[in-house]
């Protein structure tokens, strides 16, 4: 089980530090659309480096050898870093929205300061809901039992009352996600009817 994560681990950062060093690297890569790309590759990069190997001991031992203090790090990271991911693939959808459905507006809608305002976004609305909702320990009012798990020295408890439960559904994965399904609906649409639009795409 070891082998298998840690080879799922070494993909996950290598993957994306090329994809880091490629578009870093060279300079006719540096389009808006790439921008976003390289962003996300970050993202994922950090995820497979700084989360995946904590929690592969965890789902292997089943028990948390870290402390409580690193369990809300490992964990407020964890949530930040796949909100982030779930809202770069948002920000792409977008971005291929304008690219395919309006290709002759697409430059002067998807601009390199509009990329900077939601890159802004998409790393601190995640960090601030993630870092303040576990440091808070909002997330578990109400839980019955909750203080006996956390008291245990081997314990990283990672669960949610009904009403964060809710809200981290709603806004980091069900709005999101019916975002990005409207908007290939959409491309999906536009390519049925001009299948010869991706001819005339723009390059960035």
């Amino acid at each position: 089980m070891y082998s298998f994560m840690a080879g799922a681990i070494f993909i996950t950062v290598l993957g994306n530090l090329a994809t880091i060093i490629s578009i870093s690297y060279f300079k006719q890569l540096h389009t808006p659309t790439n921008f976003l790309i390289l962003s996300m590759a970050v993202t994922d990069f950090l995820l497979g480096l700084t989360i995946m190997p904590y929690s592969m001991v965890r789902s292997v031992e089943t028990c948390w050898y870290f402390g409580l203090t690193f369990c809300k790090i490992h964990y407020s990271f964890d949530l930040m870093l796949s909100i982030m991911s779930i809202f770069h693939l948002c920000s792409v959808a977008i971005d291929r929205f304008y690219a395919i459905c309006y290709p002759l507006h697409h430059s002067t809608k998807i601009t390199i300061p509009l990329i900077k305002w939601l890159l802004l976004l998409c790393w601190l609305v995640p960090g601030a809901f993630a870092f303040g909702v576990v440091f808070s320990e909002a997330y578990a009012n109400g839980i019955e039992g909750y203080d006996i798990l956390v008291a245990c020295s081997s314990s990283c408890p990672v669960m949610f009352n009904k009403l964060w439960g809710t809200t981290l559904f709603m806004a980091g994965f069900f709005t999101p996600g019916s975002v990005m399904v409207g908007i290939y609906d959409k491309i999906f649409a536009v390519l049925r009817k001009h299948p010869c639009t991706t001819n005339n795409l723009p390059e960035n």
